[in-house]
């Protein structure tokens, strides 16, 4: 029933205006996530399907003078803006001068097939095929090609550096789901790896097993870092990083092949990216800011380029 003028109330007025401006709040706000979800900047036709990604180019890129790629790889559920948001990479582009890439997985929600699925092969095809456009597009130093994720993006880089370790460098995981068999790890060289977990995460659980999100069998993450270290022919020592804060720190030296492995704990640390942007607290646990990852991670990119 409509209320006459001259009959409502300032108290009245007040809420439907109040209403109003909650319900253009929330639709603004489901058109601006609607938009990160979907938004990309380039696709190609991959393994018989269009896929996406999201590219950061440098104001500082020039043609003539070869670029590195980083490839940043989304988490379960997640999509390229919201790694390009939490993870800074583009800041530190502008900064250093290379080119960021953030691919879309499939289905829905978006996801990576890490674990030797049906399928598997086509995100790996996908990552593969994106490479090839952007050394097509951009001057791309082949010696200096990068991929890193979050959780399920982690796990992605693994298996990329399973599959492609001829052409990915160095990998990064941060509160990584790796699920890869090791009996699938057989890459053609030792790659270097530099990982970050929380000890409290929540969904990718640092003593393994199953958890409250997933019923995979995640494994114990320093046990799986060991193996790591193991397969790239490091020395059982681990030699201490310096400590930052909640944050502690070891290198395994990777001998001849150069292909360290270094490993960053978070005390009580969450399923975040330390250093990055905000997620809430009650989804994903405690984001420390004592390490800001992606710098640290870029750092170790520099310092091992494809040999």
């Amino acid at each position: 029933m409509t209320v006459p003028k001259k009959n409502r109330n300032p108290v009245f007025t007040g809420l439907l205006a109040l209403v109003g401006i909650l319900a253009s709040t929330i639709l603004a706000l489901a058109a601006w996530l609607f938009f990160q979800i979907c938004r990309s900047s380039g696709s190609l036709v991959t393994s018989g399907k269009k896929r996406s990604y999201l590219l950061h180019v440098p104001q500082g890129y020039r043609a003539d003078r070869p670029s590195p790629l980083v490839i940043s790889i989304h988490g379960y559920a997640e999509w390229p803006a919201h790694q390009m948001q939490i993870s800074h990479w583009n800041q530190l582009a502008d900064e250093h001068n290379f080119i960021v890439v953030y691919p879309t997985g499939q289905g829905l929600p978006l996801h990576w097939l890490i674990g030797g699925q049906a399928g598997t092969l086509q995100d790996v095809q996908f990552i593969a095929d994106l490479i090839d456009k952007l050394e097509q597009d951009y001057a791309i130093d082949p010696a200096r090609i990068y991929a890193n994720g979050l959780s399920n993006g982690g796990g992605m880089s693994f298996l990329l550096a399973a599959k492609y370790s001829r052409r990915i460098a160095a990998f990064g995981g941060v509160a990584g789901a790796y699920l890869l068999p090791w009996a699938d790890y057989q890459p053609e060289r030792p790659v270097p790896a530099i990982i970050f977990h929380g000890t409290r995460d929540p969904i990718v659980p640092f003593e393994g097993g199953p958890s409250r999100s997933f019923k995979y069998p995640f494994p114990n993450i320093n046990a799986w870092v060991k193996t790591l270290a193991a397969h790239n022919g490091c020395g059982e020592e681990a030699l201490a990083l310096p400590a930052r804060g909640e944050v502690s720190g070891v290198r395994y030296p990777g001998g001849a092949s150069r292909a360290d492995v270094d490993y960053y704990i978070v005390a009580n640390g969450g399923h975040a990216w330390p250093g990055g942007g905000y997620v809430p607290r009650f989804i994903v646990g405690h984001t420390t800011q004592d390490i800001d990852a992606t710098r640290v991670m870029w750092k170790f990119f520099e310092e091992h380029p494809l040999e």
